[in-house]
Parts: C-alpha cells; structure tokens; sequence
C-alpha cells in the first residue's frame, strides 16, 4: 500500500500509524571499543561514499511486496520509514578514555590509512563519557573513567543526566542505546529484579545482583529510550525491565550479538532438522584475541556467554519431539584468548551427524571471520529498527528482531525461535504487517490453475 509522509505523521495503511523519521537519531554506545569504533567508522565511510554498508540488512536487502509476478521488490530503507544515516549522531561511554580514532587504532579491525585517517577529526571529536563500571562484574578490565557516587542508584541518575544532556546539547529528536561492551559474570534473576520498588531498593543498597548493564537499561527505559544489548549479560531479560518497557512503552529485546560461530549453527542445525538427520554431537571452540576474548578469558564472563551459545541448538532441534535423532546430542563450547589472532576471530565446529540406518558422517567447519566487521552493521541495523520499533508505538519485546540475537526474548508462554530463516521471515512480515501490505507465506498455491478448481 502507498504512504504518504507529512509534517507531522506518516499515514499509512498498515497497522501502525508510525511517527516520521525526521530530525537527529542519536545512538549512545555502551562502550568505545572494537564493535563501537568499526560502527561508528564504518558508518561515516559509508555516509562520505568511501564504502558500502555490507552484512547491513536495513541498507542493503530488498523486501518482497505481494506475489512473484508482481516484481515488487524495494530496498527495506525504501519501504519503511528508517532514519537516514546523515542524521545519526554518535556518542558512548567507557572506563577508557581514549576517544574514537586512538580506540579504532588500538582496535585494529579497519585499516588506519584507508578508513580511520581519512575521517580522523570526526573520530577525534567523539570522546567517551564517563562510565559505570565495577572491576567486580568484568575481571579482566581497568578503567580510570568512571562514574563516582555512594550507591548505584546515584550511578543510574547519572546515567539519565547524560542520555538528557545528550540529547539536549546535540539537539536530537529521538535516542537508542547499544550494548557493545563486554560480557559480565554470569548472574540468575533474584527478588530484586522483580519489580521496580524492589530494583531501586536494591540499587539503593549496592545490591551485587545490580550489575552495570542493569543500570544502563534502568536508566534508559526511565528516559523512554530503546535499549538493545549486544552481549549476553542479564539485563532487559528481566520482570522489572519487560514490566517497565510495557508501562514506558519502550521497545525492547534480545541479548548477545548472532555473529559468527552462532549464526552458522542457526543455519546448519535447521538444515539437518529440515532433512531428519541425526545428531551425535558438537563440538565448538573458538580462539580471539581482542578485549572481549581476554574478558571471556575469565570463567565467570565465559559462564554468561556459555550459557547464551548452549541455548541454540536445544531451542531449535526440540529433542523432546525427536529424542531418536536429539534426544542424545553433545555439545560442547569453549573460547580461548589468543591474543596475536586480534579481533580475526576463529571459529572451529566438529559436527557428529547420522543418517539413513544410523551410519555416522562429519561435518567441519572453520570460520575465519571477523567479529567487529560482522556486529558493526548489526549495531547498525538495530539502532534504526528500534528506532522504528519505538515511532510505531511498539512496546515491550520485539520478537521480530531476535534474527540479530543468539538469545532472542520471547512473551511468557512461547519459546525461543532460533532458525536463522524463520527469523528473517518473521522479520521481513513484520515490515510488511507495518505498511499494510500482506504477508508472503510461500505457499505459491496461488500460481497453479488446480488451486482454483
């Protein structure tokens, strides 16, 4: 269905009558590291024509609108109402105080002299605030730029004071706010993250269970701004936090960037599923050597990622349907810190598959990727459809974005959608459900002449 853009409301036939994207969208990062720096550089190489938005979903895909033969297929920025990238303005926070450039050089993801000294004086002006760190909760990590104050709900009103201040002094419409720092120690929901007098009682008494992710999110659905975690910390996965982004009307959802090693599995354990094939075992190991890889050199870091990379596989075999082919699988992950592999991290499977009468086969697979050049157009992608998310009213989980996350959240009641294509089609029709346009089911019925007989 058309649309038509006015002044002050984008009317469409949709289900959501969506706020315009004008004005300045600002992405306040958690963290001025490897995933930050490529963003926010990658971001302004594409904006001054010197790259392409690659891995980029909402720059890049197209959208299929109605039947085949229509040849309807616009690009996603086309067809919904995304920010532009010309109006994004960029800001973070971290216990480091080396601003943008001199962190993407210590990164060393981009190249210095084709990507980072061309913009450098744009990279030099984003210096990092302040931020809420505790040695206690990421063991690895040191940081002379932290916040001061006598108790943790103190830390969250500053954190408020800033995303206000921001948004004041850079004369922004609208903000998100990504997670793009590092994984803290593994934490279970307790009595002081179930409701909101309870939150705040215990940031009050500098509750350990009060992690500085949980500050951050606090913060943010206090100021009525999306909150999108890239690690796998226990943060918006919380009653108070889902209870609070209904009550605000905040969207929210996910945790822990699907990159790598992740991303392959929820493409391969569908296919087997797809075709009945059994599974004996998978074994996972993983070697990097940026910050992230010496945080998880922790054990109690690894716990928390653990944890998010064991879900997959279970959520989408459903051993309990299929205990003959599932019902047994091993799985194992491990991460080690190699610290001359950088941010090129490797990725390395052992897969144990059995088919027709039980013979075993083998699969491996040896990812040589590269984290941050994979997570820089997620961050991306998820600024602008929170962002989205938010100007149409949506509030509370957004299912449709868990293709970006190894752990999707999901309503009370259902479970985890994991396969890599489901979630694209679930997103995709999330799109289409927006601007009123129908679903694409794939039936293809519809093209045969016996489906009118």
């Amino acid at each position: 269905m058309a649309r038509e853009q006015t002044g002050t409301a984008v009317v469409t036939g949709g289900a959501r009558e969506i706020a315009p994207a004008t004005g300045k969208l600002g992405v306040m990062l958690v963290g001025l590291g490897a995933v930050s720096t490529t963003f926010i550089a990658g971001v302004e190489n594409v904006r001054r024509g010197r790259a392409l938005p690659i891995g980029s979903l909402s720059q890049m895909a197209t959208i299929r609108l109605g039947k085949r033969t229509d040849k309807r297929t616009p690009k996603i920025k086309e067809f919904v109402p995304l920010a532009d990238l010309k109006d994004l303005v960029f800001t973070a926070w971290d216990p480091i105080p080396d601003d943008a450039f001199t962190a993407a050089v210590k990164a060393g993801v981009l190249d210095r002299h084709e990507h980072l000294e061309p913009i450098k004086d744009f990279l030099q002006n984003i210096k990092p605030m302040p931020a809420v760190f505790d040695q206690y909760y990421v063991k690895r990590l040191q940081g002379t730029n932290v916040k001061r104050g006598k108790n943790k709900r103190e830390l969250a009103e500053q954190l408020r004071e800033d995303i206000r201040s921001f948004k004041k002094t850079a004369k922004l419409d609208r903000i998100v706010i990504v997670w793009c720092a590092s994984t803290e120690v593994f934490l279970t929901p307790g009595p002081a993250h179930q409701s909101l007098a309870a939150f705040e009682k215990a940031m009050e008494q500098n509750d350990q269970t009060i992690a500085p992710s949980m500050l951050y999110a606090y913060a943010a659905l206090m100021e009525n701004v999306p909150f999108a975690n890239g690690a796998p910390n226990l943060t918006v996965d919380l009653p108070v936090m889902e209870k609070l982004a209904e009550e605000r009307h905040v969207p929210i959802g996910g945790k822990d960037f699907k990159t790598g090693q992740t991303m392959m599995k929820s493409v391969l354990a569908p296919a087997f599923k797809a075709r009945m094939l059994g599974l004996s075992g998978w074994y996972s190991t993983n070697i990097l050597g940026n910050r992230d890889g010496e945080v998880l050199d922790d054990p109690e870091s690894f716990k928390t990622k653990e944890e998010s990379k064991l879900g997959l596989l279970e959520h989408i075999l459903q051993p309990d349907l299929y205990p003959e082919l599932y019902g047994k699988v091993y799985h194992k992950v491990r991460i080690n810190y190699y610290p001359p592999r950088g941010d090129n991290k490797e990725g390395w499977d052992n897969i144990d598959i059995f088919g027709w009468l039980g013979y075993p086969m083998q699969i491996k697979v040896d990812f040589l990727c590269r984290d941050s050049i994979l997570a820089a157009p997620i961050v991306l992608d998820l600024a602008l459809f929170f962002d989205l998310a938010g100007r149409a009213g949506l509030s509370g989980i957004q299912e449709w974005l868990s293709f970006y996350f190894k752990s999707p959240q999901f309503a009370q009641g259902l479970y985890a959608e994991h396969d890599l294509f489901i979630q694209q089609t679930k997103l995709k029709n999330t799109l289409r459900w927006l601007m009123g346009e129908e679903q694409i089911t794939h039936l293809g019925i519809e093209y045969y002449e016996y489906a009118e007989k």
